[in-house]
């Protein structure tokens, strides 16, 4: 069985207010693109997670990683052998662990149905993991795990990522937030969603990896209709009215930063 980790992109990140428990209270448009990491995986008597890719030196011990817990979460008879060929940069504002665990939860649903407390499973390894199982456009409030259906007018659109290939700590970029509530999403649809809302993270994330306002102009100079960070960062997407248009500006970016062409799920 084969299953895509779809790429997370915060379309549009509020940042609300800062919890006791050091979490934060977040409005966000999650939205997927249709491409990123790949899982396969087959039936065998003992779970088994190996790692190939770009990418896969930056993760810790595989026996540890987000994919062998969230396969020790999910109850089910016998195991799963689950190859990870990892595309998406590591702590680049891309869910690229959480897409891992969701891309899992969707493998054991195919093979066994899902628990009916899925989604507090999914919840308890990383805000973004709920919204990651289903991969489809939709509203996170709380810290994340409290989805809500969108009008979802975005799907099939070109989209460019680019990453510098500087990793940057969520940790470290909500601590330097400066704790002003910008107000919440505003209401419509994806788009509208999209193009009203902005990323609050974005400006610390600047003031901690300054590249990523290079990222940005070197994006906005392809004219796309909407050019932001996503999530903490440090990757940055552009949305463009053809696939001509997209292509053409993933050209024009610098061979040393990692990019990734694709279209919103």
């Amino acid at each position: 069985m084969i299953e895509t980790a779809y790429a997370k992109i915060n379309l549009a990140l509020h940042v609300r207010r800062r919890r006791e428990d050091g979490y934060h209270e977040i409005d966000t448009l999650f939205d997927f693109v249709d491409a990123g990491d790949v899982l396969t995986a087959q039936s065998v008597s003992q779970d088994e997670v190996r790692c190939f890719g770009e990418f896969a030196s930056q993760l810790t011990d595989p026996l540890d990683n987000i994919v062998a817990r969230a396969l020790s979460s999910l109850p089910r008879p016998g195991g799963l052998a689950i190859t990870l060929e990892k595309n998406l940069p590591v702590a680049a504002g891309l869910g690229g662990g959480s897409a891992d665990a969701g891309a899992v939860f969707r493998l054991v649903e195919r093979l066994h149905g899902l628990p009916d407390d899925w989604e507090a499973r999914a919840a308890r390894l990383g805000a973004d993991v709920p919204a990651c199982v289903e991969s489809v456009a939709c509203i996170g409030r709380g810290t994340g795990t409290e989805l809500e259906q969108v009008e979802n007018d975005l799907a099939g659109t070109p989209l460019l990522l680019v990453n510098p290939r500087i990793p940057l700590s969520t940790g470290t970029v909500f601590k330097a937030w400066n704790g002003v509530d910008r107000g919440p999403l505003p209401e419509g649809s994806a788009r509208a969603i999209a193009l009203g809302g902005r990323n609050d993270l974005e400006a610390p994330a600047i003031a901690l990896c300054p590249v990523i306002a290079e990222v940005l102009a070197a994006l906005r100079a392809t004219q796309p209709w909407l050019a932001r960070m996503s999530g903490s960062g440090a990757t940055c997407f552009a949305l463009y009215h053809g696939e001509a248009e997209r292509d053409a500006a993933r050209a024009e970016m610098p061979r040393e930063w990692w990019s990734m062409a694709g279209a919103l799920r």
